[in-house]
């Protein structure tokens, strides 16, 4: 099968019957048309071509994904564009003028696109060659940044626990995970990526004559990676923790250093990233010094998993102290999250925080602090 590029004015459009007949006949004033090789006939619109297959969307059938092999005509009057395999594209200004467009026949196992100007005929490409088949509007807006607020995808999860007893208890927790990655298709190389991140719960346990316990534990952390290959990335990095339960008050860490991707597929994607930072710790009580100080870094391991049912995200950092080597942290978040219904769905999850400095307090405060969470999730998805 042939992809053959040729200019409006070389060859003129064939004539397409509305049926499924073997001829060929002018598109359908209504819309694109496929006809899949046993004869049926969809009138609707072309979305894609993506992975070796033509996602075509009907009104009757809602978006229809059907191979190569069983497509035996195809026309669309809008404007597409083919992006092929081994060809390289840069993000500079005019880079979108490299990738060959215009309306769409496929007929005779093959694909031609007429342009909308006279430009010179192309050679035919393998379909084998051909990655993507995507619109022009999605080219032009892909190769330009998007306003700030545009572009964000993640999730926000809440959850509480409320008891009435001799003891009265309430804890309430959430957390908000969002990621801006642009542009923001896999058929361009990442240009840059910022991330921002929540965790917190809060809670408290009352009863009469009995002091009350209180819990409180926040995480945020912010990341921009500029991206100079597809794989490597410079990062600046900025994070705050509290942990009552390990008499922190307040940890920040500004940084920057070097990423890498390990991997990136639609099913999962691994990271590794390592900083270097300053640190400055506050603690709550003690009988030393409550301040530190601290110069070191930041290692950390990035997963995530697609599947059907659900997304399984992890997280590993350790944080050494080069100047205060016994001031050294590290951490560990597990989360799956489950689709319910639309954009709403549940997870679970665990977060395992290891300090090893808390100052030296009665009762004496222990170093790791580890929660199991459970809530109730909203998919935060970007319309860009």
């Amino acid at each position: 099968m042939l992809f053959t590029f040729v200019s409006a004015t070389a060859l003129p459009r064939p004539a397409f019957a509305s049926g499924a007949a073997a001829g060929a006949g002018a598109p359908d004033a209504t819309g694109d048309v496929l006809v899949l090789s046993n004869g049926d006939t969809l009138h609707g619109k072309l979305v894609k071509v993506a992975g070796g297959k033509v996602t075509f969307h009907s009104e009757a059938l809602g978006d229809v994904d059907v191979s190569w092999d069983h497509v035996k005509e195809m026309h669309s009057a809008d404007q597409f564009g083919v992006l092929q395999k081994g060809v390289k594209l840069s993000h500079k200004k005019g880079a979108a003028a490299q990738i060959p467009t215009g309306s769409v026949d496929v007929a005779n196992q093959s694909i031609t696109l007429h342009a909308a100007d006279a430009a010179p005929t192309p050679a035919s490409i393998p379909v084998a060659n051909a990655a993507y088949v995507v619109d022009t509007a999605t080219i032009q807006k892909q190769f330009h940044e998007p306003s700030f607020f545009k572009g964000w995808n993640g999730a926000a999860t809440a959850g509480a626990t409320l008891v009435q007893a001799t003891q009265n208890q309430y804890t309430v927790s959430g957390a908000l995970s969002l990621v801006r990655l642009v542009p923001t298709v896999n058929w361009l190389d990442p240009r840059n990526r910022t991330m921002f991140d929540f965790q917190g719960s809060y809670g408290k346990i009352t009863e009469p004559g009995v002091p009350t316990t209180k819990s409180a534990i926040f995480h945020i952390d912010a990341e921009r990676d500029q991206y100079f290959s597809p794989k490597m990335y410079a990062l600046a990095q900025t994070a705050f923790d509290h942990n009552f339960a390990q008499n922190l008050q307040l940890q920040q860490i500004y940084g920057g250093g070097l990423g890498w991707t390990l991997f990136s597929t639609p099913r999962h994607e691994a990271d590794v990233k390592g900083t270097v930072q300053y640190e400055r710790q506050q603690f709550i009580t003690g009988t030393t010094g409550t301040t530190e100080d601290l110069i070191g870094s930041t290692f950390a391991f990035n997963y995530i998993l697609h599947t059907k049912p659900f997304t399984y995200t992890q997280e590993l950092a350790y944080i050494p102290s080069y100047n205060v080597p016994r001031a050294y942290s590290a951490n560990e978040t597990n989360t799956v999250a489950f689709t319910a219904y639309k954009n709403f769905g549940f997870s679970v999850g665990t977060i395992d925080s290891y300090l090893n400095n808390p100052p030296a307090t009665v009762p004496a405060t222990k170093r790791n602090s580890f929660q199991f969470t459970m809530g109730l999730t909203y998919a935060i998805k970007s319309q860009y």
